[in-house]
């Protein structure tokens, strides 16, 4: 996610057989008092009336205007994930061709995005509006129950899941691999979005419903798919993101007494001024917030947004951008006082890792620790190691040798996690390139088992984990 403010209002508007809505909705579309430039994406879905006669008359006289077309009717889903394909702008905004949802509420929809405060903004029609029009009841019994089951299935409070008017960072949608074709795409997107575990607001809208004899098209068939749809899409396909270090890494969120018991392998080592290298989205930092201060760097941009949002309040915390590969850029970092490095399944991804070694050497106060967990074991390397972009997996040796060329006295070097070597042998065996949040669950409700076989050394670990001390005074470890 870019920290750059939007430039660029993508609309995105499927189009099926709306010749008699579409010039007032278009026109209501581009008179919309937005503070961005617009472009508005119409994509036809194999219209049989004078829908593209139409568009291409409008696109003729407003060069915002882009028309896309389909082969053939595809259904809604389809065009919507054909218009995120075509869209250039910063965020994107679906918009319906009929006229039940008015534009006027752009600016509503977007402040919030606009204020740095969301990542996606729901308009809903249950909230509190100005205007609402009344109408069938069981239309308005379906939604709501679709929108309670969506809450109960992401754990999420939305009022209306099937809105329209979903307005979201183009970055979020580019990485979102969508699939519905048709009406699905409403709880498919939600579903993803909670996924994604964005900032997700709500605004009120003004809504006009029309019946099906004014062209509503969607029925009874399409709330059944809908459950199938949010069943599907939360535990079945559950893929969100093509960013494949952010998907392990939300699946790693669900991991967290495997983070608690990671910490308990070095938290005697642990000081009051703490580096961490390589913080991803903070599933290990929150476990460090008690220390006196706390740096936390990744080079992922993604990464380092989402933790100035979470974390970003505390006084003690900062989120920094940083390219650990980087050896000049750690001069920004010497007056911190560091007495401790934390860089957890990080090194693996670095070609120098023998000259960071030794940047962390250097920028240790005397006394203080690096603690390094890698992956072990070059013969467990496997596509999802690949996927994830490791260099390497290192051996015993390999990792000492290495921590104390640049200049460690090794105090600590042990194999972690032999419970986990089973299943990574068998992922690499299916060629799988991910850790999905099932694995991570099953393998929370297995940490007794793990941690027992950690105490009686049972078997490889499927990690390492290094404590380097750079010699000199000693440093105060409170805890």
């Amino acid at each position: 996610m870019p920290t750059s403010a939007p430039r660029l209002l993508s609309v995105l508007m499927p189009v099926y057989n709306e010749a008699r809505t579409l010039r007032t909705i278009v026109a209501r579309v581009l008179a919309s008092p937005v503070d961005l430039p617009m472009e508005l994406v119409c994509v036809d879905d194999g219209s049989r009336d004078r829908s593209v006669e139409i568009l291409e008359e409008l696109a003729a006289a407003d060069s915002r205007i882009r028309i896309v077309r389909q082969p053939r009717n595809m259904g809604k889903g389809a065009a919507i994930r054909r218009a995120i394909q075509e869209m250039r702008g910063d965020v994107g905004l679906i918009q319906d061709a009929d006229l039940e949802y008015d534009p006027a509420d752009y600016p509503a929809l977007l402040a919030p995005i606009l204020q740095g405060k969301a990542d996606a903004v729901f308009g809903s029609r249950f909230a509190a509006a100005s205007q609402r029009k009344v109408l069938l009841y069981w239309h308005g019994v379906a939604n709501r129950v679709l929108t309670w089951m969506t809450n109960v299935l992401n754990d999420i409070n939305l009022t209306d899941m099937e809105t329209c008017y979903k307005a979201v960072r183009a970055d979020v949608l580019k990485q979102t691999p969508l699939k519905s074709d048709r009406f699905g795409i409403e709880p498919e997107l939600t579903t993803r979005l909670a996924q994604w575990n964005v900032r997700l607001y709500e605004v009120p809208i003004s809504y006009h419903g029309r019946t099906v004899a004014e062209g509503k098209k969607i029925g009874w068939r399409d709330a059944v798919s809908a459950v199938w749809s949010l069943i599907k899409f939360r535990f079945l396909d559950d893929r969100f993101t093509t960013h494949d270090g952010y998907y392990v890494l939300q699946s790693m969120r669900r991991a967290r007494g495997l983070n608690r018991w990671i910490l308990e392998q070095f938290r005697p080592y642990v000081g009051q001024r703490v580096l961490e290298a390589g913080c991803g989205i903070g599933n290990f930092t929150e476990l460090l917030l008690d220390r006196e201060r706390l740096i936390c760097v990744d080079n992922d941009p993604l990464y380092v947004e989402m933790l100035n949002w979470r974390l970003g309040h505390l006084e003690n915390v900062a989120a920094l951008q940083f390219d650990l590969a980087d050896l000049p850029g750690y001069e920004r970092l010497a007056p911190e006082g560091i007495d401790t490095i934390v860089c957890l399944n990080v090194l693996e991804h670095i070609a120098p890792d023998e000259q960071v070694l030794r940047a962390y050497f250097d920028l240790l106060v005397p006394g203080g620790h690096a603690i390094i967990l890698v992956p072990a074991h070059p013969s467990l390397y496997s596509p999802c190691d690949e996927a994830l972009g490791h260099e390497r997996r290192y051996t015993r040796i390999e990792l000492h040798t290495k921590m104390q060329n640049a200049g460690f006295e090794v105090v600590s070097l042990e194999e972690f996690n032999r419970l986990g070597v089973p299943g990574w042998w068998m992922n690499r065996k299916l060629g799988r390139r991910d850790l999905n949040p099932r694995q991570m669950r099953a393998f929370e409700w297995l940490l007794p088992i793990a941690k027992g076989m950690e105490a009686l050394k049972i078997g490889p670990g499927l990690s390492l984990i290094g404590v380097g001390r750079r010699p000199g005074l000693n440093v105060d470890s409170r805890q």
